[in-house]
């Protein structure tokens, strides 16, 4: 998948969240990195999504079909151009 360069920032931040949140400064995250991969339950998600939230300035809706980092950076956008 061939990103441009706003879709690039926004995944690069996402990532960033998600390294401090995990801990782990060396984790490869991709837009289709999984939830699943990334070992995270639904309260560590919800945490997760109020980070992005105040990365963004967004608000999110999460549901059932956000399952990946690009389904997540998705959401984001839609948030965005919603405003």
């Amino acid at each position: 998948m061939k990103l441009e360069l706003g879709e690039f920032i926004m995944l690069e931040k996402i990532a960033k969240v998600l390294r401090e949140y995990k801990e782990n400064e060396e984790l490869v995250i991709t837009a289709d990195t999984t939830f699943e991969e990334l070992e995270l339950d639904s309260l560590d998600t919800v945490e997760l999504v109020m980070n992005l939230e105040d990365e963004f300035g967004v608000t999110l809706e999460m549901n059932e079909s956000i399952k990946s980092v690009g389904d997540l950076q998705a959401a984001i956008e839609n948030a965005q151009n919603a405003q």
